[in-house]
């Protein structure tokens, strides 16, 4: 038997493995390049970008970079936005409604929002900006409404012995104080800001919906639906689910063949967001335990 010398052995087990290595590279290379990170090679050269709103909105700005992505994009042809989202702050909200909306008056790219388990307050602000809404019919939607917590711990601390003191440029300066009773004046003031961020929530509804702003206001009470109920009431256009979404998005955009799917690259980072996005469900409770209050596109 004539044996193979153990140089040569491991020279080639060497040139094997960076022989696998270089076609799986290969391989992902050419998938990203064709696929987009989603779907097989093979399908209609156009593409759809999937943003994904998931958890607690707290933060706009990797949802931004991806539809920056996605509009710069020539061959994705259409943006699908899957909303599994209870809402969360004013402003993320609006930063992605308004980039949508930007997105859409451009009038190059299609966008359809899927709902998912909830698409409430804030998710469902998101969502407004749409051509088309699909929803599931059990989907948690609505919840169109602005709302602001505080704390009052005067009697607690009255009873530890404990005293605040707090010098001030003006009456309004320690407005939602923690360490006393809030005044009449105080409460005006916080109910025209409430009042003023939640017709702007109203407004940009009854504008991508095409409805009367009196008629948004009338199920605009923070009340939530489900799906078959926001479609009686003209806040979605369709059951379904989300591969009905797709194939909406690909009639839409004119998308001749199945599409490929391209989601946004923060699914590279699962467990990163999975994480981040657990650490925001505790926003309400860290709110009322160290006073950071604010105002909320957020279902309670």
């Amino acid at each position: 038997m004539t044996r193979v010398p153990r140089d040569a052995a491991s020279r080639f087990l060497i040139f094997l493995a960076g022989l696998c290595t270089f076609v799986f590279v290969a391989v992902f290379l050419l998938t990203r390049m064709l696929g987009g990170g989603g779907g097989p090679v093979g399908l209609s050269g156009d593409k759809v970008g999937v943003l994904e709103i998931r958890g607690i909105i707290v933060d706009s700005r990797q949802v931004l970079e991806s539809l920056k992505r996605f509009a710069e994009d020539r061959q994705i042809k259409g943006i699908l936005v899957r909303i599994d989202s209870p809402g969360g702050a004013v402003a993320p909200s609006q930063e992605i409604y308004r980039e949508l909306t930007r997105i859409h008056k451009e009038g190059k790219k299609k966008i359809v929002a899927s709902f998912g388990n909830v698409a409430a307050s804030g998710g469902y602000y998101i969502a407004a900006a749409a051509d088309k809404i699909v929803s599931n019919p059990g989907t948690i939607t609505g919840s169109i409404g602005v709302i602001m917590e505080l704390s009052n711990v005067q009697e607690l601390l009255d009873k530890i012995g404990v005293e605040s003191y707090v010098i001030k440029s003006g009456e309004l300066k320690d407005i939602g104080s923690m360490t006393r009773p809030m005044t009449e004046r105080e409460k005006q003031v916080l109910q025209s800001v409430i009042d003023d961020v939640y017709m702007q929530f109203v407004e940009h509804v009854a504008e991508g919906r095409g409805m009367a702003v009196e008629k948004v206001k009338l199920i605009a009470n923070g009340s939530i639906f489900s799906g078959r109920q926001a479609l009686g009431l003209g806040l979605v256009d369709e059951l379904g689910t989300f591969q009905d979404a797709v194939d909406l998005i690909t009639e839409l955009a004119g998308i001749e063949g199945k599409p490929r799917l391209v989601y946004d690259q923060r699914e590279r980072l699962g467990w990163i967001d999975y994480v981040v996005n657990r650490a925001a469900r505790g926003i309400s409770q860290i709110r009322r335990d160290h006073n950071q209050w604010g105002v909320f596109y957020l279902m309670q």
